[in-house]
C-alpha cells in the first residue's frame, strides 16, 4: 500500500486523465480506508496505464481533527505526507478539461458545491440506503453492511486476494471493527458479511491487532483532544443553526468543562472562532467519564449579544420535555454562562430543538411592534443594551421539577435513539458512540445500586 500511495503524487502532474477515489466530506476512518483501499485495488488490478488516485474529501489542515485517522496512519506506518486531500487536487478543472474520473465509496450523493462531477462519476460503492432523487445515474453497487471497509474487503479477496498486503489488510480489520463497535451483538452494528470478512482477514494474517485491542486504541484516539487548539475542538464535532442571518453554533468537547474552562488565552479564542465564522452565539457541550465510570455532561453558552445569550439560557433553564437539570456554573467570564447538566442522557441531537425555539424566540423578540413605523428597527447593540440593563431579573430561574419526562427505549441494533435498521444503518458519530456507552454505564451503575438493596 506505502509504494502504491508514494506513487500517487507525482501521477498527478502529468497531463493524462485520471480516476479519482472519493471519499464522503466527513472523511471518518471508514470513508479514508475505503477510498485507499478501493484505489488499491483498482491500481493493481487494471491491465491498461490509466492512473487511479484515491482523494481524502477534506482540507489536509483538517487532519488533525480525526485522531483515529491520525493515530491508524501511525500504527501502519504510513506517512500523512504522501495522501492526497482535497485542497491539493482541482476536481472541477480536470471535469472540465475531460480528464476526470469519478467513483465514490461510504457516500453517493455529491454537495451541491460539486453538482458538477455528477457528470464524471462512473461508480459507487456505499452502504447506505440509496437517495433515488440524487444518486448518480452509474453502476451503483451498495448493500446495508456496518461498515463500507467491509464491501471494499469483500471486492479485493473475491476479485485479486493475492495483491493484498499486511498493511492493506490491517486498515480494513481495524476499520470494520471501529465501526461496527468490535462486532459486539448487543449493538447490533455488525452484520453477518462483517463478521465475515474481519475472521477472513485474521485467517489470512494472524497477526493482525487482537480486537478489543485495536478497538480500545481506535476509540481512545477518536476521542482524544490533547494537543488540539482550542478552535480544532470546537470544529472537531460541530453543528450549526442558522435562520434570518443568525447562527448559532453548537460543539461537542470531550473533557471536562472546567479544565476547558482553564485553558490559556480561552476566551480571546472564542472570540476569534465566532468572528472567523460570523456565529453570534456558541454552545459547547462538554461530555466525559468521571473517575466513577459514570457520565458527566456539562454545557457552556458563549457570546457577546447579551439578549441572544440571555434567551438561549432561559430556554435551556426552563425547558421541560427534556428536562436537563440545570445547575449553574461560577464562571469568571462575562461574556460566559456555563451549567452542570444532571440529566446525562439530554445529547446534542435532542438539545437542537431546544436551541433552534431559542433562537426563533430571539428573532420573533427583534420584531417591530404593531403600530410602529416601520422605518423604525431596534439594532442588536441596542436590545443587548436594554437586556444588560435588566440583568438576571430576565433570566429564569431553574426548574424545580424533579421528574424527567419518560425517555423512548433504545433500540438494540442501534446507537441512536429511534433508528431501527429497519431504515437503514445508523448514521455513527463519536457522540451517539458515547450516548450509549453513558447509556451502558448508567444501566450498569442501577442494577448495581439494586442487587446492594
Amino acid at each position: 500500500m506505502e509504494d502504491y500511495l508514494q506513487g500517487c503524487r507525482p501521477a498527478l502532474q502529468e497531463s493524462r486523465p485520471l480516476h479519482v477515489v472519493l471519499g464522503n466530506e466527513a472523511c471518518d476512518l471508514d470513508s479514508m480506508v475505503s477510498a485507499l483501499a478501493l484505489a488499491f485495488y483498482l491500481a493493481k488490478t487494471t491491465e491498461t496505464e490509466e492512473i487511479f488516485v484515491p482523494v481524502l474529501n477534506i482540507k489536509r489542515c483538517e487532519l488533525p481533527l480525526r485522531g483515529d485517522i491520525v493515530f491508524f496512519l501511525q500504527k501502519v506506518h504510513i506517512p500523512e505526507s504522501i495522501l492526497i486531500f482535497r485542497d491539493e487536487i482541482d476536481l472541477h478543472a480536470l471535469h472540465q478539461a475531460g480528464q476526470l474520473t469519478l467513483i465514490l465509496v461510504d457516500h453517493h450523493v455529491l454537495p451541491k458545491s460539486d453538482a458538477a462531477l455528477v457528470e464524471a462519476v462512473t461508480e459507487v460503492l456505499d452502504h447506505r440506503p440509496i437517495e433515488q432523487k440524487h444518486c448518480p445515474s452509474c453502476h451503483v453497487s451498495v448493500e446495508l453492511v456496518g461498515s463500507c471497509a467491509t464491501l471494499v474487503t469483500e471486492r479485493i479477496l473475491q476479485g485479486a486476494p493475492e495483491i493484498l498486503d499486511r498493511q492493506t489488510a490491517a486498515l480494513l480489520h481495524g476499520t470494520i471493527i471501529l465501526d461496527c463497535v468490535n462486532m459486539d451483538l448487543k449493538i447490533g452494528k455488525a452484520t453477518p458479511k462483517d463478521n465475515k470478512y474481519v475472521k477472513k482477514l485474521e485467517v489470512l494474517f494472524p497477526d493482525l491487532s487482537n480486537r478489543n485491542d485495536i478497538f480500545d486504541a481506535l476509540q481512545k484516539a477518536k476521542f482524544d483532544v490533547s494537543g488540539l487548539t482550542t478552535e480544532q475542538m470546537l470544529r472537531k464535532d460541530q453543528k450549526t443553526i442558522y435562520r434570518q442571518g443568525t447562527k448559532v453554533a453548537i460543539s461537542a468537547i470531550y473533557m471536562d468543562l472546567e479544565a476547558f474552562l482553564q485553558r490559556s488565552d480561552l476566551i480571546a479564542d472564542l472570540q476569534a472562532f465566532c468572528q472567523a465564522h460570523s456565529y453570534d452565539i456558541l454552545v459547547a457541550m462538554t461530555i466525559f467519564f468521571n473517575t466513577n465510570n459514570e457520565p458527566v455532561r456539562q454545557l457552556a453558552v458563549f457570546g457577546p449579544h447579551v439578549a441572544l445569550r440571555i434567551t438561549i439560557c432561559g430556554v435551556l433553564e426552563r425547558s421541560q420535555s427534556p428536562f436537563l437539570k440545570l445547575t449553574p456554573i461560577p464562571s469568571i467570564h462575562p461574556n460566559l454562562q456555563a451549567y452542570l447538566q444532571g440529566n446525562t442522557q439530554v445529547s446534542r441531537k435532542k438539545l437542537l430543538p431546544l436551541l433552534q425555539e431559542a433562537l426563533s424566540a430571539y428573532l420573533d423578540s427583534m420584531k417591530i411592534p404593531a403600530g410602529q413605523p416601520e422605518s423604525v428597527s431596534v439594532s442588536r447593540e441596542q436590545m443587548d443594551k436594554e437586556m444588560n440593563k435588566a440583568g438576571n431579573s430576565l433570566s429564569p430561574g431553574l426548574s424545580q421539577d424533579e421528574e424527567d419526562p419518560p425517555l423512548p427505549p433504545t433500540p438494540m441494533n442501534s446507537l441512536v435513539d429511534e433508528c431501527p435498521l429497519d431504515q437503514g444503518l445508523p448514521k455513527l458519530s463519536a457522540e451517539a458512540i458515547f450516548e450509549k456507552c453513558s447509556q451502558i454505564s448508567l444501566s450498569r451503575s442501577t442494577t448495581a445500586s439494586l442487587s446492594k438493596k
